[in-house]
C-alpha cells in the first residue's frame, strides 16, 4: 500500500481518515486561539481626568478601545448612573473617585462598582440638577479612545448675567444692564489708575467716576478668548509649559486692566481650565453684544529659534501666507482635541458664520490688528510686522471685529520662560489694552450707542 509522506507505515485507511480529522480540528483550534482570548479581554483604562467648572464639569476616561455606555438620571437626591460595557474594576477607577474636589460645583462624590461581568457602574452624586451629555471620541493627537461625560447645570448661567453680576452700579447708558437690571449682585471695583482714566477719556469722554455723564457713549465690551483649555492643552514648550495656562494668565491680567478702565469692561469666554468649543466662543461674544473679540494664543513651530509676536484676522478667501494657513488649520483642530459632542453640533454653523462675515467686519479687524501690533512692538519684537489673514473658525463672528494674537512662541526656550513670567505676561496685557484703546480712539463711532 502506498503511504502518504506524512502517514506513518502500518496505518489503516480508517486510522488515516481519523488522523486527517484530528489534524483538521487541530489546525482550526490553532487558528482560533489568537482570536478568542482577545475577545474575552476587557478594555484597558489608560487615564482618568476631571475638569470642574461653573459652566460644566467634564469627566474623561481614556481607554485602549472604544466602549459603549448607557446612562440614566435620578432625582431626590440628584444622581447620574453610567453603565460602561467592556470594562472591569481597576485602580484607575479608584483614582477617578479621588479626583473629585470638594469645590466641584456639580459633582459631590463618585461611587464605582462591578455591576455585572464586563460592566462597570459609575454613580455620580450631584450638587444640583444636571443635563448630561455622554459620548465617545476616536483617537486623535496624543489621545486614544475617550469616553466623555459632560455635566451641564440645568439652570445654566447666561453669559449676559455672568458679565453683569460683578459690575459696579449700573448706568442708564448701558443697554446690557437694562436687559438684565434685575440680575446679579453689585460689587465695588478697584479704582482705576489716573493713566488709565486719562487714556479712556480720549475715547469715551467724561465718565461717572469723574463726576460727568457718558451721554450717547456706551460701555465698551471686549470679549477675551484664552485659547484651548481642558482636554486641549494647546502647544507645549520644551520645558513643559502649556499654552492653555499662559494664555489664561495673560487674559486674566488683561481683563483686570480693561475692567479698571472707565467705560470699558471685559468678558472671558473661559475663566478656568476647561474646554469651550470654537463656535461656542463665538456665540458667547455675540450673546453679550461684544464690541471687540480678542483670542489669545502662544505660537509654536518646529524650529525653536523662531519667535516674536503676531496678529491675525479672518480671511473669507485664501490665507495671506502658507504659515497663516497652517496655523489656522492647527487652531481649527482644537475641537477635535478638546472633544466636541458631534451629536449636538450643527455642521453648517461654521459655513453660515463665514458666509455672514462682512467686508466691514474684516476691515475693522485689520484696523484693530494694526493698533495692537503698534503696541506690541513697544514691549517685544514682532514676528510679522503686518496683520496676517486666514480662515480661523474662532474669528467668524459676523458682526464683531475679531483678532487672534500670538503673543510669543512657546516652542522658543527664551520665549517660553518669558510666557511663564508674571511680569512679562503683564507687559503683553499692557500692550493689548493699549492697542484696543488706540483702535477706539481712531474709530469713535464704534463707541456710540445705537
Amino acid at each position: 500500500m502506498a503511504h502518504h509522506a506524512d502517514v506513518p507505515p502500518g496505518y489503516s485507511p480508517e486510522r488515516v481518515k481519523s488522523l486527517g480529522r484530528r489534524r483538521l480540528l487541530s489546525t482550526t483550534t490553532v487558528l482560533l486561539l489568537p482570536v478568542l482570548p482577545r475577545l474575552a479581554l476587557a478594555s484597558k483604562l489608560l487615564a482618568v481626568r476631571t475638569w470642574p467648572a461653573s459652566e460644566y464639569t467634564r469627566v474623561t476616561l481614556e481607554l485602549d478601545s472604544e466602549l459603549k455606555a448607557e446612562h440614566f438620571v435620578l432625582e431626590s437626591p440628584n444622581r447620574i448612573v453610567v453603565d460602561i460595557q467592556g470594562l472591569d474594576m481597576s485602580s484607575g477607577l479608584n483614582d477617578l473617585v479621588r479626583k473629585v474636589k470638594s469645590d466641584d460645583p456639580n459633582i459631590s462624590t463618585i461611587r464605582v462598582a462591578q455591576n455585572r461581568p464586563g460592566v462597570v457602574r459609575l454613580v455620580f452624586d450631584l450638587k444640583q440638577a444636571i443635563a448630561p451629555q455622554v459620548f465617545t471620541l476616536k483617537p486623535v493627537g496624543d489621545y486614544q479612545y475617550r469616553l466623555v461625560l459632560d455635566f451641564y447645570p440645568k439652570a445654566a448661567q447666561d453669559p449676559l448675567a455672568a458679565l453683569l453680576k460683578n459690575r459696579p452700579t449700573k448706568t442708564e447708558d448701558d443697554p446690557l444692564a437694562k436687559i438684565l437690571e434685575d440680575i446679579g449682585k453689585q460689587a465695588a471695583s478697584a479704582p482705576p489708575s489716573s493713566t488709565a482714566m486719562n487714556q479712556t477719556n480720549e475715547v469715551l469722554g467724561p465718565s461717572q467716576e469723574m463726576g460727568g455723564k457718558l451721554g450717547r457713549r456706551k460701555t465698551l465690551t471686549v470679549a477675551l478668548d484664552p485659547g484651548h483649555g481642558g482636554e486641549d492643552p494647546g502647544a507645549i514648550g520644551g520645558g513643559g509649559t502649556r499654552e492653555k495656562d499662559v494664555v489664561l494668565a495673560i487674559a486674566l491680567k488683561l481683563k483686570a486692566r480693561i475692567d479698571a478702565t472707565p467705560g470699558m469692561r471685559a468678558y472671558l469666554t473661559r475663566d478656568g481650565d476647561y474646554f469651550v468649543p470654537l463656535n461656542v466662543r463665538v456665540e458667547k461674544a455675540r450673546r453679550i453684544k461684544a464690541d471687540l473679540f480678542v483670542s489669545i494664543h502662544a505660537d509654536a513651530w518646529v524650529k525653536p529659534t523662531l519667535g516674536g509676536s503676531s496678529v491675525y484676522a479672518l480671511s473669507s478667501g485664501g490665507a495671506s501666507s502658507s504659515a497663516a494657513r497652517w496655523l489656522a488649520d492647527k487652531e481649527n483642530a482644537a475641537d477635535l482635541i478638546g472633544g466636541v459632542n458631534l451629536g449636538t453640533q450643527n455642521p453648517q454653523i461654521a459655513q453660515v458664520l463665514l458666509d455672514l462675515s462682512t467686508t466691514a467686519q474684516i476691515n475693522d479687524s485689520l484696523k484693530v490688528g494694526d493698533s495692537v501690533l503698534n503696541e506690541l512692538k513697544n514691549v517685544y519684537r514682532l514676528h510679522k510686522s503686518s496683520v496676517e489673514r486666514a480662515g480661523f473658525a474662532v474669528l467668524k463672528a459676523p458682526d464683531i471685529p475679531s483678532i487672534l494674537v500670538e503673543t510669543a512662541f512657546i516652542s522658543n526656550p527664551e520665549e517660553e520662560r518669558m510666557l511663564r513670567n508674571a511680569a512679562d505676561q503683564d507687559k503683553f496685557a499692557v500692550a493689548l489694552v493699549g492697542g484696543i484703546q488706540r483702535f477706539f480712539v481712531a474709530n469713535p463711532h464704534l463707541a456710540m450707542v445705537g
